[in-house]
């Protein structure tokens, strides 16, 4: 957002910032303890993606990420890929908003 003066006045406003995909991921099962955060944050490094992976107090793992479609594509599969033996069920929910994250981070 970007400050303008008027007067008195302080009027804010809206940055024209393009929209990235977005992805909310949850993963179920045993997921917790396993090394799954650790194993995200590695598959990351790989990927041109930024957001954050969590543990939820209810044992389930968050995952929030954004980037292009086909770059948050393949890293959603390589984690579940490599934690495949860990995971019952995954939850996506995904959408188009603007940048949030500036890095990959583990919470």
């Amino acid at each position: 957002m970007s400050l303008e003066r008027s007067g008195r006045q302080i009027h804010f406003k809206s940055l024209n910032m393009p929209d990235v995909h977005h992805q909310t991921v949850f993963f179920q099962g045993h997921v917790q303890g396993v090394g799954f955060r650790y194993c995200a944050m590695e598959a990351a490094r790989g990927y041109d993606v930024t957001g954050f992976v969590q543990n939820l107090p209810d044992g389930r793992v968050l995952l929030e990420v954004e980037g292009e479609p086909a770059e948050v594509l393949a890293f959603v599969n390589s984690v579940e890929e490599r934690m495949r033996h860990f995971i019952r069920k995954t939850d996506r929910l995904e959408r188009s908003r603007p940048a949030q994250f500036s890095e990959f981070t583990i919470r």
